[in-house]
């Protein structure tokens, strides 16, 4: 259970919890950006490390569907058509994406359970473990069913890389940071796709097996390194004071900030911390889901859900299948991947726009 903060006479010369708290939430707000940089380069740190997993997402999601442009999958995993072309039917391209995205939504409503419980450090640790799995079944799938179970199975972990460094950044960082950081992931999501474009671009040329086995072991390339980072990051203090463990969030609060700045108080930070969460227990008691759709939190789900919404309703989903697009109209297969990387690469100076 976590204590509540203490409204007690403090120690000789020792501030009340709450004035403390009071004093870190204004330092915090009045902080500026190269002033966070300098007191937080740690937390900033860990958040690119977990923030990473996005790279592989990216590059998991939009590998599969640059391949129906390759010939070498496509005669492997397709069918033979009149035109005596080789090309995976349109239902199995649909089946595929669509058995991702069940995955993720297992994932998503998992990783809020799970990273509750056991904290976002070992939930994210868990998760890479199972795609480091996962990814054998894409290496040596050999029809297009194993496909299926591969992309359903590594959907669970994806849906936990899409929330999981978001959470984590913004409870790490101070407010002045999180947009950049939060902002960073979808900056690392399009490099991945752009990484899964460019490897396909390479081994296109090749008519074996290893036209997409080579982009498939690629895979294996991100789990096991930022597997080992995720062993030593710190763990949230927000997450720390929600358990009641308070001496283990100081800790953590300590791991995360630079110990040059002789200004900083870890004790009024974490005094604000207890001070939200109790604020935001007292706020949510007796509520439920339902309560998102009354009232004034109906508008606050409404302006939630369709900014998440414009990701998908600008097309995003379609952008895997650009080269795909490009070889049907008639460009040359190599030139297709070229337009490709093109535009995964506008998206990344779009994201650095967005700063």
């Amino acid at each position: 259970m976590t204590p509540s903060i203490d409204h007690a006479d403090p120690p000789q010369g020792k501030p009340p919890p709450l004035v403390e708290g009071k004093q870190g939430a204004k330092k915090e707000h009045s902080m500026t950006l190269w002033q966070a940089l300098k007191l937080y380069p740690k937390a900033v740190g860990w958040s690119v490390l977990l923030s990473s997993t996005l790279i592989m997402e990216g590059y998991d999601l939009a590998l599969l569907s640059s391949m129906y442009a390759s010939p070498a999958f496509n005669k492997k995993f397709g069918v033979q058509t009149s035109s005596s072309k080789w090309v995976v039917p349109a239902s199995w391209q649909s089946g595929l994406s669509n058995g991702a995205r069940c995955g993720e939504i297992l994932g998503l409503l998992l990783n809020g359970l799970i990273s509750e419980r056991l904290g976002y450090r070992r939930t994210m640790m868990g998760a890479l473990v199972t795609i480091t799995a996962v990814i054998f079944l894409f290496f040596f799938a050999v029809n297009i069913q194993m496909l299926l179970a591969a992309e359903i199975l590594a959907g669970i972990p994806w849906g936990i890389f899409q929330t999981l460094p978001a959470a984590y950044a913004s409870e790490v960082c101070p407010v002045v940071l999180r947009p950049y950081l939060t902002t960073f992931i979808n900056m690392c999501w399009v490099f991945g796709q752009f990484v899964a474009v460019g490897v396909n671009r390479g081994s296109i040329s090749r008519d074996d097996e290893w036209a997409y086995r080579i982009p498939f072991g690629v895979q294996w390339a991100w789990p096991v390194p930022i597997l080992i980072g995720c062993a030593f990051a710190p763990e949230s203090p927000w997450w720390h004071v929600r358990q009641g463990n308070l001496q283990a969030a100081r800790r953590a609060l300590q791991r995360l900030t630079s110990s040059d700045d002789p200004s900083f108080n870890p004790d009024e930070t974490l005094a604000m911390i207890q001070h939200t969460n109790e604020l935001e227990k007292s706020l949510s008691s007796g509520t439920s889901y339902c309560d998102c759709f009354r009232g004034t939190n109906l508008r606050r789900t409404e302006v939630v859900c369709v900014v998440w919404l414009v990701q998908t309703l600008c097309g995003q989903n379609l952008m895997g299948y650009f080269a795909y697009f490009c070889v049907q109209a008639g460009l040359p297969t190599v030139d297709s991947f070229n337009m490709s990387l093109g535009q995964y690469g506008l998206g990344i100076v779009g994201t650095l726009g967005s700063w």
